[in-house]
């Protein structure tokens, strides 16, 4: 089995026809949970707070400089995740497709890499390993 991240991402203009029948949305989502969960594949969701509300922290200068969201000139926010624990990336694609979401949004598929992926040899990347014990 292999870990993969179902990345919601979305518009304005695809958040606020999300918006706009929400109840309709949230019932439609809990039930694709609900398949996840019957099928044993799911390992965590979260839906991600609005981006106005969040801060973007900018790396280049010889400080980071943080700034509010939202972010620029993105045209595309990522709303949230489903992390699934699946036997290939297939299987994963074929999740995505089942997603209940509104036309003008995306499903970023992306594989989580494994403990044994982690470069080896340095000092770093062997306190990185041990973290994630």
């Amino acid at each position: 089995m292999s870990k993969y991240m179902l990345i919601m991402r979305g518009t304005d203009e695809s958040n606020a026809a999300m918006m706009a029948d929400i109840d309709r949305e949230m019932a439609a989502t809990r039930e694709y949970i609900e398949d996840l969960l019957k099928a044993g594949v799911l390992l965590a969701a979260e839906g991600l707070d609005d981006p106005a509300r969040g801060v973007v922290v900018a790396f280049g200068g010889e400080k980071p400089v943080v700034t509010d969201g939202p972010y620029g000139e993105t045209r595309e926010l990522f709303g949230g995740y489903f992390l699934l624990d699946v036997s290939s990336q297939e299987e994963a694609v074929e999740w995505a497709t089942r997603m209940p979401a509104v036309a003008g949004s995306k499903i970023e598929v992306r594989r989580v890499a494994g403990d044994d992926e982690v470069p080896r040899g340095s000092e770093a990347a062997g306190a990185e390993s041990a973290g994630r014990d």
